[in-house]
């Protein structure tokens, strides 16, 4: 029973199966989706999750499809004057040792898919059930089918049925909806000089956008308090002239980005409080499944990567229950201390002008320095040894 069941096809599930893989370890991947196509918006991959996929394969791949940015600008909502700036391109690739990349989540999951073979991911199979035991762990399907493993990793996201299995909790509401979309980069030329990411910090929202597909789209988020808007499904079809409106004091390069969209997708955010465990003896969690945070970080995606990394390393270095004490001993506090900065900036990014805010603006003037990120961007998954309790 030495084979893994991943629950979860997405970003998640795919590097923990590639990663395995690698480690020459039996996987299969269980979708709900009955097909993949390509969906969603941009994500950026920094440092600590580029040098990982780069080693899974990737390399070749992330350079044809993603964008180096040159950098990360924060500027004013209303003047667009800059507060800070991060160096990346070379200067980021020199430092730490991968670049720092800004690429379409459905070319990135594209990528990944390439690396497993396709009998490895099985679609259209929903988990409805996991249970566990000392030597094993069944999952069951909502067409009755069962599978028995080894070990069930659940990548399946804030939702997670596989969560459900190891404790009882909520997801939090944030209080903050996010509508994103992707436009063609020519309708926005004025980003196109250097490519680079750039977040319009203001009162109570910020918009965040960079380009990805090989600088031929340019993906954005525009952050909106909620209100009264909190639909059963979390997400559905924005409304471009809502988003206008809460925008029309912005500068006028906001508002052309967001005049560019055709449509967006409206989310509401949430994460999970931090939580004393993930795993059982034969069930383990990784990505949103295990630690759900806020996107005011740029880090989901990151960590997933290296939850990945370190529970595939963890898994050849010692039997199952071993293996994920060892996994959360190493992910614990730096997950921890990644959603910490993710909630505390749904706050500290969306200041309202004053003495605050110009406080904030001073601070992070210093903080975004590119050698300010070395615990962030310097972390290496494959550096840290793998203890058996």
């Amino acid at each position: 029973m030495d084979n893994v069941a991943i629950i979860g096809a997405g970003l998640a599930g795919l590097t923990l199966a590639a990663a395995l893989r690698a480690e020459g370890r039996p996987v299969t991947v269980w979708e709900q989706a009955d097909a993949f196509g390509p969906v969603g918006a941009g994500i950026q991959l920094a440092p600590n999750a580029t040098r990982l996929l780069n080693r899974l394969g990737l390399a070749e791949h992330l350079r044809k499809v993603a964008v180096r940015p040159e950098a990360i600008e924060l500027r004013r909502w209303d003047d667009d004057s800059v507060i800070a700036r991060t160096e990346l391109g070379a200067s980021c690739e020199q430092e730490y040792g991968a670049p720092y990349y800004t690429v379409h989540r459905a070319d990135l999951h594209d990528g990944l898919l390439r690396l497993l073979d396709p009998a490895t991911v099985r679609a259209g199979a929903r988990c409805t059930a996991v249970t566990g035991g000392d030597d094993g762990a069944t999952v069951t399907f909502a067409d009755g089918s069962v599978h028995r493993a080894g070990l069930v990793a659940g990548a399946d996201g804030i939702h997670s049925v596989v969560r459900a299995t190891l404790m009882t909790d909520e997801p939090r509401f944030s209080g903050q909806s996010i509508l994103r979309a992707v436009v063609p980069a020519g309708d926005v030329p004025f980003l196109l000089t250097e490519p680079k990411v750039v977040l319009w910090l203001g009162p109570h929202q910020h918009v965040v956008c960079y380009p990805v597909s090989g600088g031929r789209s340019v993906s954005f988020g525009a952050t909106m308090p909620a209100g009264g808007w909190y639909p059963e499904s979390w997400s559905s079809p924005g409304s471009i002239t809502d988003l206008a409106e809460a925008y029309r004091d912005w500068h006028p390069r906001v508002r052309r980005l967001i005049g560019a969209a055709g449509s967006v997708s409206r989310w509401a955010l949430h994460d999970r409080d931090p939580v004393p465990r993930w795993s059982g003896r034969r069930v383990t969690l990784v990505g949103d499944a295990a630690h759900p945070m806020l996107p005011f970080l740029a880090q989901g995606a990151n960590q997933a990567v290296e939850d990945a990394a370190v529970l595939a390393r963890c898994l050849t270095a010692a039997p199952v229950p071993d293996a994920l004490r060892s996994y959360e001993r190493l992910r614990r506090e730096r997950v921890d201390r990644v959603h910490e900065i993710s909630r505390r900036n749904a706050t500290v990014l969306h200041l309202a002008d004053g003495a605050g805010q110009r406080r904030r603006d001073g601070e992070l003037s210093r903080e975004q320095r590119l050698r300010e990120q070395a615990w962030l961007y310097g972390y290496d998954a494959h550096d840290h040894e793998v203890t058996v309790a």
